[in-house]
């Protein structure tokens, strides 16, 4: 009788009832927007240093993310090797430089070197080609997302790096840079020529650990052998990124409030649209109450009305988001938005919240109804 009568006060007046749909749909398609791109923008800050192998980081001082790295030596690599519970040590280069276009342009880039066969970072989601191209003369691969930005058309053309020739050998699908710079993928040593550093210099070592070796004691161990560069878990790193670009640039706070802006706006919808819904049934709760319902039953009727409100928004709502989800996709922008069962549970959540603390109004006003007013008509 509860679920019975909250159903057929929602739908008594249908303009009503659109409007507190609305409210609800797009609190959660700009809740879904929102927290979808942070999860997109935090999935691809992560993508290289979640695919990179090293369980233990060395870099230099001050090293806040993957791309803005500077020169170290490579003694630090020996030095990590004769450490207790270090099995490997991969070097890597990352830096920014400049790629010249064939058409004379010239385009920021993020160039990463790194030897394929020692498992350091070897670009993945390949689409054209092979890892085993970058072993040829001059080639790097490229996300097909920025063969615009590169000026190229494909594979097979060529441009300049720093005045040296390279030739587009692979493509892959999907490694984004938050930054929107492109990353170039070649060798270590290719790396190391076409950004003019010694033949001692790299950017990161990669720190492989023995098996049932701890990364906190290693790491700690080599920060001890190694004063002059800096040593971080691979999941300490991976914060650190992650803070740089999401707060300290104020990227993720600035979307983490629109998602607290769209769920303000529709719990005010909701609210005012339960609160007008109850006023003008006043009489017949009234009766309610004159007939002996409890306070609480009535309780139970406004608050079934919210909870099916969230059920019909919530379902319209994820079938709004997901469809901007798929043409985005389609669209390959550079910031995916991304959905997640975990995110699916929390609008859903967010949604029953939202319209539980709207029906605080209603219930409000509903308590302070006098039975006696029934008889009064």
């Amino acid at each position: 009788m509860t679920i019975t009568l909250a159903f057929r006060n929602l739908f008594h007046d249908r303009v009503r009832l659109a409007v507190t749909l609305i409210g609800i749909l797009f609190a959660i398609v700009l809740i879904a927007v929102q927290l979808g791109l942070y999860l997109g923008a935090r999935q691809i800050i992560a993508s290289t240093i979640d695919h990179a192998s090293g369980d233990v980081w060395i870099m230099a001082y001050g090293n806040k993310n993957f791309e803005e790295a500077q020169p170290i030596n490579q003694r630090a690599r020996f030095v990590a090797l004769s450490t207790p519970g270090v099995a490997s040590v991969v070097p890597m280069i990352s830096s920014f430089v400049d790629w010249k276009k064939p058409d004379g342009g010239t385009a920021n880039i993020v160039l990463v070197g790194s030897d394929v066969q020692d498992g350091g970072l070897a670009p993945w989601n390949i689409v054209e080609g092979d890892v085993g191209v970058l072993g040829t003369r001059d080639a790097v691969i490229i996300d097909k997302s920025y063969l615009e930005d590169l000026g190229v058309q494909g594979v097979g053309e060529s441009a300049q790096i720093n005045g040296s020739r390279v030739r587009v050998a692979g493509l892959t699908d999907g490694i984004r840079s938050f930054t929107t710079t492109p990353f170039v993928f070649t060798t270590l040593s290719r790396a190391r020529t076409l950004l003019g550093l010694a033949p001692d210099q790299i950017t990161y070592a990669l720190v492989n650990l023995q098996t049932g070796a701890s990364a906190e004691t290693v790491s700690k161990a080599l920060q001890v052998r190694l004063p002059n560069e800096q040593v971080m878990t691979k999941a300490e790193f991976r914060n650190r990124s992650l803070n740089h670009w999401m707060l300290a640039t104020g990227a993720g706070v600035a979307l983490i409030g629109g998602a607290i802006l769209g769920l303000i706006v529709g719990t005010v919808i909701v609210a005012q649209t339960l609160y007008s819904s109850t006023k003008d049934h006043l009489n017949e709760f009234a009766t309610l109450r004159a007939l002996g319902s409890s306070t609480g039953y009535i309780h139970k009727v406004i608050l079934a009305q919210a909870a099916l409100s969230a059920a019909l928004g919530y379902v319209l709502g994820m079938i709004i988001s997901l469809t901007i989800i798929y043409v985005t996709e389609s669209m390959a922008l550079p910031l995916p938005i991304v959905m997640t069962p975990g995110l699916a549970a929390l609008l859903f959540g967010l949604t029953l919240f939202m319209c539980a603390i709207s029906a605080i109004a209603a219930i409000s006003k509903v308590t302070r109804i006098d039975p006696a007013m029934v008889f009064s008509r």
